[in-house]
């Protein structure tokens, strides 16, 4: 395991214990305009949290990225920047494992429940730091879904609502419903005269996977979902987009790219992330409010699993927003209607 040292003036050093929570900081001047790091530092890992924005109101916008071994920050672009970061502080947290995390653990100290816990002792981090009134949302993307459902489902208490953007709360459901989602989309991009070659080649693929789960086709296929985005991309079908504004040394820093894909990742996969976990079921449990977004042409988590999530959760005040121009992009695809939706949510429910 590789160790990063953060070079900055404002950082803010927690320990969370089951005892007590200490914290040492330079005061924020611009409440307003926050930019602050929080360090969280729970059973064995030091995760940072990157929060910028509005905090007049002391409303929070926690976002869980994906992966699992992502960064909080590929969440920040002008999307975030120029909108969202204006109506509340966003909170871009860096998971156990992920980002600019450390730690010295074994594979015995991950799991989801751990990871859970960490989501939950960086409430009582924000709270120790600005206040016991501060208020909560949860936007959690791709994995960040599976996380994001697990906690709310452990405490939904701590959070206003629930945003789930292209999220999976169901990886167990995924390797079936890529198998179809791949035949449905590329017999249609066929028959329509689209890269007719490249969708010929997925229809082998998809012939060629074992019928249940294989952990080498799960991966063959979740590779190939992001290729298919690129060719819908190219015809067309999705919006063009790039990433405007993201910082480039958090998107292609090598050492977390490494460390990522062959950790935390590879000991959630080992412990049957894919294999054996689904909160579909339990999903009538979550009750605050919740708004659940994905791309039409979404090929990584396909639409179904919004559908899925919104026919289920439990709450009396739920939206699904399907975004036409979007794969597994949707805050930067279909920008505008993403940040209306996403602000209009949080001012109706903080």
């Amino acid at each position: 395991m590789y160790k990063i040292i953060l070079n900055t003036a404002k950082a803010l050093l927690v320990i969370v214990t089951a005892i007590n929570v200490s914290s040492c900081s330079k005061e924020n001047d611009d409440i307003d305009n926050l930019s602050d790091i929080l360090f969280v530092r729970h059973k064995k890992a030091d995760m940072p949290a990157y929060i910028h924005g509005n905090s007049s109101e002391k409303v929070f916008l926690i976002t869980l990225h994906g992966g699992p071994g992502g960064k909080g920050l590929n969440f920040r672009n002008d999307t975030f920047k120029k909108n969202i970061e204006q109506t509340c502080a966003v909170v871009y947290f860096d998971q156990r494992g992920s980002g600019m995390s450390q730690g010295n653990y074994s594979e015995s100290d991950v799991s989801i429940e751990i990871m859970v816990e960490d989501v939950l002792a960086l409430v009582k981090v924000i709270k120790h730091k600005y206040g016991s009134d501060s208020r909560f949302f949860l936007m959690g993307g791709s994995w960040g879904g599976t996380l994001g459902t697990a906690t709310l489902l452990k405490n939904q208490n701590e959070f206003l609502g629930w945003i789930e953007l292209d999220g999976a709360h169901d990886p167990k459901g995924m390797y079936l419903e890529y198998i179809e989602h791949f035949k449905q989309v590329a017999t249609t991009q066929i028959e329509k005269g689209n890269s007719i070659e490249y969708w010929e080649g997925v229809h082998t693929l998809i012939q060629n996977v074992e019928p249940s789960y294989n952990e080498e086709d799960f991966f063959r296929m979740n590779i190939e979902a992001f290729k298919a985005e690129e060719k819908l991309q190219d015809d067309k079908i999705i919006a063009a987009h790039d990433l405007d504004g993201l910082d480039s040394f958090y998107k292609y820093n090598l050492l977390t790219t490494i460390w990522n894909t062959n950790g935390i990742q590879s000991i959630l996969t080992k412990q049957g992330l894919w294999e054996n976990v689904s909160y579909t079921n339990r999903l009538s449990e979550i009750t605050i409010p919740s708004l659940i977004i994905t791309g039409e042409h979404d090929m990584v988590v396909p639409p179904k699993f919004a559908e899925e999530a919104f026919d289920n959760i439990g709450s009396l005040e739920k939206e699904l927003l399907v975004l036409e121009k979007s794969g597994h992009s949707p805050s930067v695809s279909d920008r505008d209607i993403f940040v209306e939706r996403v602000i209009e949510f949080i001012n109706r429910n903080k």
